[in-house]
């Protein structure tokens, strides 16, 4: 059996904020963009930032560094908080609302929820099971697919046809027991990158972000989204 396969996201802040509204997340922190690397602008972006979501053009270069990166990982393991939330994408095109559930389940303190959120239930039913059960379980999750579908339509680009192969992928970045942790459905496990802060997670996710840069230099379809305190 085939895998399923979602519309795309588009990286547009204003559509994952109505996203993870319209599942239940209250409007005290909003998705917004960060336009550059340098200090100046970084210090633009309203603070705290509890996560960080990265979009990036999944290239040769890159997955050469993929495949690379996960023999060397699983020769010598990192280790990994239990109290980190991870999930594997089985679903085509889902890596946006991937990224938004890594962001969003990796804060629950810090951000408020209706009393009926889906997107919190899902968290919740799913923080006992594996990252690939909670994969599966999100196949089976029409409150989430349904918003999903809705907010793909509602980009300022026309979203692709189903079928259509998109290389452009998203992933999240988080602070949980002080490390940080970049946290990509298409890897078998969350990739720590060393200690961080609250203070300094935009700052320290933006490092690792620039090393995606640094692998593909022609490359500029790269864009930075921040999870920040409104």
């Amino acid at each position: 059996m085939s895998s399923p396969r979602w519309l795309p996201l588009e990286s547009n802040p204003e559509v994952m904020t109505k996203f993870v509204n319209s599942l239940g997340m209250k409007l005290s922190w909003q998705f917004g963009d960060v336009y550059g690397l340098d200090p100046e602008l970084l210090s633009m972006v309203p603070r705290p930032v509890c996560a960080v979501l990265l979009l990036f053009p999944v290239t040769e270069k890159y997955e050469a560094y993929k495949r690379e990166e996960e023999d060397r990982l699983k020769k010598q393991p990192q280790e990994v908080s239990p109290d980190v939330f991870f999930m594997r994408q089985t679903i085509g095109n889902a890596c946006g609302t991937i990224g938004l559930i890594h962001a969003v389940a990796n804060n629950l303190p810090h951000l408020e929820f209706e009393s009926n959120s889906p997107l919190k239930k899902f968290v919740e039913l799913t923080c006992k099971m594996t990252p690939q059960e909670r994969g599966a379980f999100l196949e089976r999750d029409e409150s989430i697919r349904v918003t999903h579908e809705c907010s793909a339509q509602e980009g300022q680009t026309e979203a692709p046809s189903l079928d259509e192969k998109v290389n452009l992928h998203f992933i999240a970045f988080v602070n949980v027991g002080g490390q940080l942790y970049e946290l990509d459905g298409r890897k078998p496990f969350p990739i720590c990158h060393g200690k961080t802060s609250e203070d300094t997670l935009l700052e320290d996710a933006v490092e690792v972000c620039k090393t995606f840069m640094a692998r593909d230099p022609q490359e500029v379809r790269f864009t930075i989204i921040a999870l920040s305190k409104d």
